[in-house]
């Protein structure tokens, strides 16, 4: 490791179904090398168009992290995030604390609402209640790391050494609503660095000073190095607490996150 990054994170490419998993472990490993912070892995389950500009999570998160947790020792590993009403609550409960053990307490759990109708439609879930079964299935999650038990007083096991942090994603009032409430952290993506120093300056004021980390997304085509770390450093200066950047393909991926590691640390 040449230097660590408290602020600095990268968002693993999984948008290509032609991308083996094994490449992904290895750029895991080169940020873990290069001393970025985190590693997030973005989430569909059967969106309406193909894997790609739009939809990643080719690869399932959780599992793929469950794997990523084997091959790396220090950077911190996350959803970014989990369509939380798409999944049965307390299966991905026992997922996330199974991960967070298997990791060592690196493990981050990031959930959003969702936002594409037409993948809700295909499996079968309702769309209009998507933000009511959001919020309960976090009250679950929060309830069952805390406690180790269930509802009904079932037992909860493997119980957290420390409860799995909740990042909730989403630009909306609601997003900064559920992360005031049970979240640790919030995770926005496609806002100006003014959008989430706005942001974030209304989360500080409803937790009251409680620590809730802001994780801003970005993403940097290979041009114009000079831009894209001043819009990195605009986001820090907002706000943000850790930027996670996507570096495009994964043919390519590498090399920029090299690059960018590089340019961020400066001579």
């Amino acid at each position: 490791m040449t230097e660590h990054f408290p602020d600095l994170e990268v968002v693993l490419p999984n948008e290509q179904p032609h991308v083996e998993p094994a490449r992904i472990a290895e750029l895991a490993r080169r940020a873990e090398e290069l001393g970025y912070r985190a590693a997030w892995l973005p989430d569909h389950l059967i969106p309406p168009g193909p894997f790609g500009e739009v939809f990643g999570g080719v690869h399932e998160p959780l599992v793929t992290l469950a794997h990523l947790a084997a091959v790396t020792s220090r950077i911190r590993l996350g959803t970014a995030v989990v369509i939380l009403p798409l999944r049965e609550p307390f299966a991905l409960a026992k997922q996330a604390a199974t991960l967070a053990r298997l990791s060592g307490n690196r493990f981050d759990l990031g959930v959003g609402a969702g936002w594409n109708e037409p993948e809700f439609a295909e499996v079968g879930v309702d769309f209009a209640t998507r933000g009511k079964r959001t919020d309960e299935a976090l009250d679950l999650l929060a309830g069952l790391f805390r406690t180790g038990r269930g509802p009904g007083g079932g037992y909860f096991e493997p119980r957290p050494d420390r409860p799995v942090p909740l990042t909730v994603g989403g630009n909306s009032a609601a997003a900064l609503r559920r992360a005031v409430r049970v979240g640790a952290g919030w995770f926005s993506a496609g806002l100006s660095p003014a959008e989430v120093g706005e942001r974030a300056g209304k989360l500080t004021a409803m937790t009251n000073g409680r620590e809730t980390r802001v994780t801003a997304r970005m993403d940097w085509d290979g041009t114009d190095l000079d831009s894209a770390t001043a819009r990195f450093r605009a986001y820090i200066l907002a706000g943000a607490d850790a930027v996670a950047v996507h570096f495009g393909p994964a043919e390519t991926f590498e090399q920029r996150m090299t690059t960018f590691a590089e340019a961020v640390a400066g001579p």
